[in-house]
């Protein structure tokens, strides 16, 4: 007479059914495709924390080593945190560097 366990079941993928170009033609569509992005942005800062938690564990375990020894765990935690976040950009991470501006030529 115990209870049963039920999971939790949650759709992985975008919903296929939204049109980019009249994204307010279908609201139900559209609430999943935003309810997606947030979720996967979730997921993003998650993993981000996760493996900052690594980082700072490895630090205090190498102690003078950790320029050589976390190395690894360094490039993976700024690459996990390029673009994620909520800013209202909306940018590719590819395209959050510093600003190139054209130089015009006589």
């Amino acid at each position: 007479m115990g209870r049963k366990s039920r999971k939790a079941e949650f759709d992985e993928i975008p919903p296929d059914s939204i049109d980019p170009e009249h994204r307010y033609k279908d609201p139900v569509a559209y609430l999943e495709m935003r309810e997606h992005i947030v979720r996967e942005k979730w997921i993003q800062i998650e993993k981000a924390k996760i493996i900052r938690e690594k980082l700072r564990w490895c630090y205090r375990i190498e102690g003078v080593n950790h320029l050589q020894k976390c190395r690894h765990l360094v490039t993976q935690y700024l690459e996990s945190t390029r673009g994620i976040g909520w800013g209202k950009d909306g940018r590719h991470p590819s395209l959050h560097g510093p600003k190139v501006e054209a130089v015009e030529s006589e």
